[in-house]
């Protein structure tokens, strides 16, 4: 059983939250996001919090309102606050380079990876081996850092690759002879 849902969405200040039917759409300073709710969810909103319920007597109701819940509530902190990954290069010679809606990779081949950089994203380059991803949408700005990661996973002898800055590589020792 979900408990996720029986939490009511707090709205903070400066975000507008607008429900039409099983539409929910939310507007903040850093731009504006929509979803449509699942049928088996009631969504009510009184002043600045929104509550998400199950309809009784349908199979999956009150899970489904979990996860309409979540989602609605990372659409509320994308618009307000905006989310962000940082990844790390680790490596001899590995470099990165935000030029515009690209993003240049020198990641150890014999040819440059060059990355385009979908709508509603925004990657910088403080130094040559970080890159910080940043956007309104929680999924997509995942998806991004994944992608970009998974051109060079870190490798566990030598720990070279694109990693999460948060991540721990687990090494192995090499073979002895």
């Amino acid at each position: 059983m979900s408990r996720i849902a029986n939490k009511p969405v707090e709205i903070p200040s400066g975000v507008e939250v607008t429900i039409k039917g099983h539409s929910v759409s939310v507007k903040g300073k850093n731009g504006a996001m929509s979803m449509d709710v699942n049928e088996k969810v009631d969504v009510t909103q009184q002043d600045n919090v929104i509550s998400f319920s199950g309809k009784d007597g349908v199979a999956g109701s009150v899970s489904m309102a979990g996860t309409m819940r979540s989602l609605a509530s990372n659409m509320v902190v994308g618009v307000s606050q905006g989310f962000e990954k940082k990844l790390e290069l680790v490596g001899v010679g590995y470099r990165a380079q935000a030029q515009g809606s690209k993003l240049n990779l020198t990641l150890g081949f014999s040819h440059p990876v060059v990355y385009d950089v979908p709508e509603g994203i925004n990657i910088a380059t403080p130094s040559p081996t970080e890159i910080t991803v940043k956007g309104v949408d929680k999924q997509q700005v995942g998806q991004v850092s994944a992608d970009i990661r998974a051109y060079r996973p870190p490798e566990p002898y030598k720990g070279k690759g694109v990693r999460y800055a948060d991540e721990r590589v687990i090494r192995k020792e090499a073979k002895k002879k």
